[in-house]
């Protein structure tokens, strides 16, 4: 069975093999056995899963096999600034960390598949002020996808953003989860940003860093904790 897969991350099973953690159009969350070591054969199967890398493989799952064999593993579609450019391989160590953490179950969903595969060839050809936005045009967009986006149509000028909610509303809530009446209105901005127009969206390194735990803080309440992201601090120091 031929599988495309997106790479998400790799973790040491023992010393000679690593388990790579992937998002496949045909299958959904996948893991692969991969094998370690110096050797040609591990350099060049590392260099071909990093961090977001669209691969083509054959493999043979079975019920029951939680990790399965690879072979005639080839790059679907090459990646050559996000695999050369120091910025955008953080931003894909970022953005894979997020999805292994998000997509931890189900089965096949061609829409994601095709929403991931497509923004990963969005970054890789973005610009320099593209790039800098690309992290939270593609968290907002993705949590479209997962169906928590905010009622956008809630939103009034002057109005509170509710965390716990995900709407605007005129009065306080009694939890201490919501934005201020700035930052509220910055959060219904954000609906309308896309990776068409990204790069129109102008932030400091302050207010990027502030949106981004803005939306990582409403994942937590509505998905998944994303409290444990190891790549979050270098990013944090790029923006």
């Amino acid at each position: 069975m031929n599988l495309h897969f997106i790479a998400l991350k790799a973790t040491k099973h023992s010393d000679s093999q690593i388990i790579l953690t992937a998002y496949s159009r045909e299958l959904g969350r996948v893991a692969f056995a991969l094998p370690a070591g110096t050797g040609k054969s591990a350099a060049r199967m590392r260099a071909l899963t990093m961090p977001l890398s669209l691969v083509e493989c054959a493999s043979d799952p079975r019920p029951g096999r939680e990790i399965l064999p690879m072979r005639q593993v080839v790059q679907s579609i090459p990646l050559v600034e996000l695999h050369s450019d120091p910025f955008k391989q953080m931003i894909a160590m970022f953005v894979a960390e997020v999805l292994a953490a998000v997509l931890q179950s189900g089965g096949a969903d061609e829409g994601m598949y095709e929403f991931l595969e497509a923004a990963v060839r969005i970054l890789d050809g973005a610009d320099s002020r593209q790039t800098a936005n690309f992290h939270i045009c593609f968290l907002y967009n993705l949590g479209r996808r997962l169906g928590i986006e905010p009622d956008v149509s809630t939103y009034t000028q002057g109005s509170l953003f509710d965390m716990e909610d995900g709407t605007w509303r005129m009065t306080a809530p009694l939890h201490r989860r919501y934005l201020g009446e700035e930052a509220s209105l910055l959060a219904w901005r954000l609906s309308r940003m896309t990776f068409a127009n990204m790069h129109r969206f102008r932030f400091n390194r302050m207010e990027r860093n502030a949106i981004l735990d803005g939306i990582l803080e409403y994942f937590s309440i509505h998905y998944v904790s994303m409290r444990r992201l190891h790549s979050l601090d270098i990013l944090r120091s790029l923006l």
